[in-house]
């Protein structure tokens, strides 16, 4: 190596271990205490013969005093407190990261690699394109009447005084917007819970207050659900259910369900009560061979201008 090379490495190595005295300096400074009740802000120090040699805090160069100047007893007893506190410090800083962590996961929890559930709430289902997991929201259908997303959600049960004794629940078109591409899709769920008098305590949220059911398709449209309405109000429903799991995911809940399905098409609905749902359901297909589903959440997708509608974020999208 060249003379001046050397010289640049040496310069270098020198301007970065000032800068790691500096920053410790900075950072973590010890005490020397004196007698009279004032104190040296330092580095670290040596005592040689009668005197220290101490590397101050402040001034960022090496000094010296009469050690018979310090307060031995009382250096001692600061910096180790100072030392404890510091640690002490340190580790409420990791346990409180570690707590929001946990927050943001269970608001925003990971479903696969490179790809969160936003914050926000709302209807996700996980699909696999190509290998490639993605995050599609649906939104709740109710045939022609309304569509929402988000946690707010409607809800309205049958109404018994309905002029005809037998109806159906139908969502209007043959298909649904949303088309899985593998046979055994994830639906998360975050929405908000109803006030709705109609809703009974006993909906079924120890595991089956979300369910799958089988869409009957009627020309062009999807049929959810067969209702007869007796004369004195009382409801029967006939649904093709899908045996599904329900399973907590930090604030959201997993709907999988137990067998693959067949391709098709079908719906999430949320239950009203042990033998009502909501007529208010949200709706998908399971088609290997759809094309790709539009607006489409992945974990390469680019970041928009605006990083906070950036799904690996944890944003939602602008509706």
């Amino acid at each position: 190596m060249s003379p001046y090379l050397k010289h640049v490495f040496l310069l270098l190595a020198t301007l970065l271990a000032l800068g790691a005295i500096t920053a410790g300096a900075q950072q973590n400074p010890k005490r020397l205490v004196l007698k009279d009740g004032s104190y040296q802000a330092v580095t670290k120090w040596e005592i040689v013969g009668d005197r220290v040699r101490y590397f101050s805090a402040e001034r960022f160069t090496w000094e010296e005093m009469p050690k018979n100047l310090v307060n031995w007893p009382g250096t001692d007893k600061y910096n180790q407190e100072h030392e404890k506190e510091r640690t002490v410090s340190a580790s409420e800083i990791v346990q409180q990261d570690e707590a929001d962590r946990k927050v943001e996961e269970a608001a925003n929890p990971t479903v696969a690699t490179g790809l969160r559930l936003p914050d926000g709430g709302g209807v996700f289902l996980l699909d696999v394109f190509h290998n490639q997991p993605q995050l599609i929201e649906l939104a709740q259908n109710g045939g022609e009447v309304n569509k929402q997303t988000g946690k707010n959600i409607l809800r309205a049960a049958l109404n018994p005084l309905a002029l005809s004794s037998k109806q159906t629940i139908e969502i209007q078109g043959a298909h649904a917007a949303i088309q899985a591409h593998q046979f055994q899709p994830a639906i998360y769920v975050n929405v908000e819970a109803s006030n709705d008098s109609s809703v009974s305590a006993d909906s079924g949220s120890q595991g089956d207050h979300y369910r799958f059911v089988r869409l009957e398709g009627k020309k062009d449209s999807r049929v959810v659900g067969n209702l007869n309405v007796a004369i004195y109000g009382k409801v029967n429903q006939k649904e093709n259910w899908i045996p599904v799991i329900n399973s907590p995911v930090g604030s959201w809940i997993k709907v999988t369900p137990t067998d693959a399905l067949q391709p098709g098409e079908y719906a999430l609905v949320e239950m009203l009560d042990k033998k009502q749902i909501n007529i208010y359901v949200w709706d998908f297909g399971v088609n290997p061979d759809a094309p790709q589903n539009s607006k489409s959440w992945t974990a390469r997708q680019p970041a928009p201008a605006d990083k906070t509608d950036n799904p690996a974020l944890g944003k939602r999208p602008p509706q």
